[in-house]
This record gives structure tokens, C-alpha cells and sequence, in this order.
């Protein structure tokens, strides 16, 4: 941001409150992250594995973990399955 203009007018010509500017988001968790890799190493070994089986898959570890927490932490990590999706092509067979 410009110096010469305070924060607090700045923040006023962008319509943008000032707890806003200086707010740091938190972090993940040490569990997450923890999740985060046991995730990125679990779907090295199974591709396939979609938010249900990687869920399951934490369960049988003996991690308590819900599916929409998987969820969330592999779409933040931008992965997903590799299954074959449906054809889009408008042709007919």
C-alpha cells in the first residue's frame, strides 16, 4: 500500500475495514498437516482412492477422521481421483 496516505484512509477509499487489512489467516493444524501427508503419501500408492476410500482408509489407521475433513484437505491439496470420466464429445454411438 501507498505510504503517504494512511492505512486507515487507504483502507476507507477501498471500502475495506481496517481489522480486514490486518488480518493474518491461521494455519493449519498439526493434525492437518499431518493428515495432508499421510494423504499425499496414500494417494501416491492409490491414484483411485476418492474422499470416501482415503476416509476410510485414515479409520482402519485408527485416525478419527470424517470424510468431509478428507474432503476439504485434498481439494485445499488440488488433488482428486483418477477414475474415467463421463465423454462429453456430443457424438453419438
Amino acid at each position: 500500500m501507498n505510504t503517504e496516505i494512511p492505512i486507515y484512509r487507504q483502507c476507507e477509499l477501498l471500502g475495506l475495514s481496517r481489522s480486514s487489512y490486518y488480518y493474518e489467516p491461521a494455519g493449519e493444524s498439526e493434525y492437518n498437516l499431518e493428515l495432508m501427508r499421510l494423504i499425499d503419501e496414500q494417494y501416491t500408492k492409490t491414484p483411485f482412492y476418492g474422499t470416501r476410500k482415503m476416509a476410510a482408509w485414515f479409520r482402519r489407521q485408527g485416525y478419527k477422521v470424517n470424510r468431509k475433513r478428507v474432503q476439504r484437505l485434498m481439494r485445499l491439496m488440488g488433488i482428486e481421483a483418477i477414475y474415467p470420466k463421463k465423454i462429453m464429445s456430443g457424438a453419438q454411438t
